[in-house]
């Protein structure tokens, strides 16, 4: 085999999810590499879950205010504030619904 071949080859071997780790050294660096991944992408999921869930509240906070002050709240309304997920907007949205005369005072005064 050429040089080209071989280094195609263990890069193949090297990718593939079923790749068998042998030596002490590798399986703990392996396994070692893999755990620490695990963690990070789970403190990065919860991180991602608690803004979620955040910008879900907030949304749900807005409605709740402008339904309290007794507006009609039309469909395309309630997807805007439902779908946003700057928090940032929210709360400035929230604050607006608290004192707007109309919805689209609402939005206009928010930008």
């Amino acid at each position: 085999m050429s040089a080209p071949e071989i280094r195609r080859l263990l890069e193949e071997i090297m990718t593939s999810t079923d790749w068998p780790v042998y030596s002490p050294f590798a399986r703990e660096h392996f396994g070692r590499g893999k755990a620490e991944g695990k963690a990070e992408g789970k403190a990065e999921g919860k991180a991602e879950g608690r803004v979620e869930g955040q910008a879900e509240e907030a949304a749900r906070s807005v409605l709740l205010v402008l339904a309290a002050r007794g507006f009609d709240i039309p469909d395309g309304t309630r997807v805007r504030i439902s779908t946003c997920t700057d928090l940032t907007q929210l709360e400035t949205w929230l604050t607006h619904a608290a004192t707007t005369e109309t919805l689209e005072d609402m939005f206009n005064e928010s930008g």
